[in-house]
């Protein structure tokens, strides 16, 4: 999109007719930039998005049919689709995360100053992400703990013997211990006798357990 010289044209999704009439007065009211359409429903979008040609969507996310993240991912697998804004007021971890992957190029919350969703929807249309400054903290925090979780995750199995090791991978895979006897060559009494070591070096209770410490650890 970057490059657009004519009137950035955006598509404005929200089931409340008042946001949307909202929205539209203050992005009608900024230069450059025209509110090509409305529409009030996720299952709308397919059609104004091809009837308007929008350079941006502002998308809500919980609508009554067709929610924004699917929404969202329909619109962004389209050819040359336009660049989504998600506009809500659920900042949930998941909601963020699902956003983005789906292929927002943005995620605000409603409550953002009315100067800054403008600017946003320039900076998108130019190529830009963005997200508001408190989303952006919270992914930062959350970075940071997934990655603290991961090392203590590593340095618990790196305390486990190489058999053990390899145990515990295969508990981590979903396998019985039969089958993980199978795998490894060993009898079911040995395996038992190795899961009972894991959970024990590890501190766990139980196999599911294990199988979170793994995935934590990216073992899997």
């Amino acid at each position: 999109m970057a490059g657009v010289t004519r009137p950035l044209r955006v598509l404005i999704v929200d089931d409340d007719a008042l946001v949307r009439a909202g929205l539209s007065m203050m992005l009608d009211g900024a230069g450059g930039i025209t509110v090509a359409a409305e529409a009030a429903d996720g299952d709308e979008v397919p059609a104004a998005a091809d009837a308007h040609a929008p350079d941006v969507v502002l998308m809500d996310l919980r609508m009554p049919r067709v929610d924004g993240i699917t929404a969202t991912r329909r619109l962004r697998a389209r050819p040359d689709p336009p660049e989504v804004i998600v506009l809500t007021t659920f900042d949930t971890d998941e909601n963020i995360l699902h956003a983005l992957r789906a292929g927002a190029s943005g995620f605000l919350l409603k409550d953002t100053p009315p100067g800054e969703i403008v600017e946003a929807v320039r900076r998108v249309a130019d190529g830009d992400p963005i997200l508001s400054p408190r989303i952006t903290r919270r992914l930062m925090d959350r970075a940071a703990v997934e990655a603290a979780a991961g090392l203590r995750a590593r340095a618990a199995l790196d305390g486990l013997s190489p058999r053990e090791h390899e145990v515990a991978m295969a508990i981590a895979r979903g396998r019985s211990n039969a089958e993980i006897a199978a795998e490894l060559f060993m009898s079911v009494a040995t395996v038992k006798a190795h899961v009972s070591s894991v959970l024990a070096k590890l501190g766990l209770d139980n196999r599911t357990q294990i199988a979170l410490l793994a995935h934590d650890a990216g073992a899997i």
